[in-house]
């Protein structure tokens, strides 16, 4: 028999985060463990979708609710069935995954059919602030090779602007987090590609994407709040060209390797991100990043602390975990 434990754990930013639709200070997460009865146990985290709702209360509430249908031969696609996209099942997923390898002694890796893990470049995240501080924060991350910039509808190729003055030789890509219509994207599109911009992240509000439709831009658009699972991908092809995989929006590693199939088999391109949250949110996400052209996996990052076996960051370039970590 699978015994669940839940708890919910608060991690501090460095500073106040800040992005188009709300600004942390304290991350809440669920912490999950799974474990049987020979004294393995897999570990894993989850933020959820906080503008969907969730909270590490409400995970916790649904998981309470299926603990009586785990069982020993539970697998990803038995919680698929079991529980909706989103962080609970994200939390139960990757735990999951983290408790085969450690019953089995094969890393969560090769369970996923890769040949390795390898080193990946993340994306470091500016987030809004005034123009000080915004150049404060770019002067700070100029080891960082490519930056991720939050912008909104009154802020935005200022910013970029910025970004070229303080670290000119940085990559750059560009989240709106929804705060753009149609008509401010037309307008800001010329300018940003002229800036060197390679990617613009979420422009419109999710439901809106009909929006771009004949839209030519000289800038890949990737899809994050509008991407959630497979399912969400028939709505994106054709208006998009990257697609953002967070495993707290589609449900877990399970889903989020699925998801890479089929989104490439739609001729979109892949990035995974995360909904902030120490190492261990980072860990299974790292297994997606191997076939991402783009990775921001940078949470860690912008917190006070992380777990005692973090994973290692080494002027952008993360490491794969360690089996102590998670998988």
């Amino acid at each position: 028999m699978i015994n669940c434990r839940t708890s919910i754990e608060h991690w501090a930013m460095t500073e106040p985060f800040e992005i188009a639709r709300e600004v942390i200070t304290d991350l809440p997460v669920l912490m999950l463990s799974l474990a049987d009865e020979q004294g393995h146990a897999g570990r894993a985290e989850a933020a959820g979708v906080d503008y969907d709702g969730e909270t590490p209360h409400s995970m916790a509430g649904q998981i309470a609710g299926v603990l009586d249908q785990l069982h020993d031969d539970m697998s990803g696609a038995d919680l698929m069935r079991l529980l909706p996209a989103g962080g609970a099942r994200n939390a139960l997923d990757c735990a999951l995954w983290d408790l085969r390898a450690k019953q089995t002694g094969v890393p969560a890796w090769r369970q996923a059919g890769l040949a390795g893990l390898k080193p990946v470049i993340t994306a470091y995240t500016i987030g809004l602030g005034d123009e000080a501080t915004t150049r404060r924060k770019l002067r700070a991350a100029r080891q960082y090779p490519l930056l991720k910039l939050t912008v909104d509808a009154q802020r935005h190729v200022d910013i970029v602007r910025m970004a070229r003055q303080e670290h000119p030789q940085a990559r750059l890509m560009v989240d709106a987090n929804q705060a753009w219509s149609r008509t401010l994207l037309l307008a800001l599109l010329p300018e940003l590609a002229a800036l060197g911009v390679e990617l613009v992240e979420q422009p419109l509000p999710r439901g809106q994407d009909a929006e771009l439709d004949g839209l030519v831009s000289p800038i890949p658009l990737a899809a994050d709040e509008s991407c959630t699972d497979s399912n969400s991908l028939v709505h994106l092809a054709g208006r998009y060209q990257y697609i953002t995989i967070k495993l707290d929006k589609c449900g877990g590693l399970t889903e989020a390797l699925a998801m890479a199939d089929a989104a490439e088999q739609r001729g979109l391109g892949l990035m995974v991100g995360n909904m902030c949250g120490t190492s261990l949110a980072m860990a299974p996400a790292f297994l997606v990043a191997q076939r991402c052209r783009y990775v921001d996996l940078d949470g860690p990052l912008l917190q006070q602390l992380d777990r005692a076996t973090p994973m290692q960051f080494h002027d952008g370039l993360i490491e794969p975990p360690t089996a102590a970590l998670w998988g």
